[in-house]
C-alpha cells in the first residue's frame, strides 16, 4: 500500500499542495479537503501542477466542494470525488496518512 496525503489549505494561500506533491512518491494518493479542494479546480494557476503529477491519484471531498460552491464540472480531469465514507476507505486502505497544513 502507498501513503495518503491530505491537503486542507488553499493552494492560493499556502504551498501545502505543492509540498504534498513534491514529497509524495509514485503511487501515493492525495485527498483535497476543506479549502484544499480549490486545488482540484481546472483552469487555475495550480491546475497544471495537479494534472502533471504523474503517478499520484487525486481525490476531493464532495461535501467541501459543495460547501464552497464549486461545481463538479469545474474539476481537473482525473480527480475523483469521495464522500465521508470514501474518506474513511482511503484512510483504511493506505499505509499511513500524512496531513499537510
Amino acid at each position: 500500500m502507498a501513503d495518503l496525503y491530505t491537503v486542507s489549505k488553499s493552494p492560493f494561500e499556502k504551498n501545502s499542495l505543492e509540498d504534498a506533491i513534491r514529497f509524495s512518491s509514485e503511487g501515493a494518493s492525495i485527498l483535497l479537503i476543506e479549502d484544499g479542494v480549490y486545488g482540484a479546480m481546472a483552469g487555475t494557476a495550480v491546475s497544471d501542477l495537479v494534472a502533471n503529477a504523474a503517478g499520484r491519484k487525486f481525490y476531493a471531498l464532495r461535501a467541501d466542494l459543495k460547501a464552497r460552491g464549486i461545481a463538479e464540472d469545474r474539476l481537473i480531469d482525473g480527480v475523483e470525488l469521495v464522500d465521508y465514507a470514501g474518506f474513511v476507505d482511503l484512510v483504511v486502505n493506505h499505509d499511513k496518512v500524512q496531513a499537510w497544513l
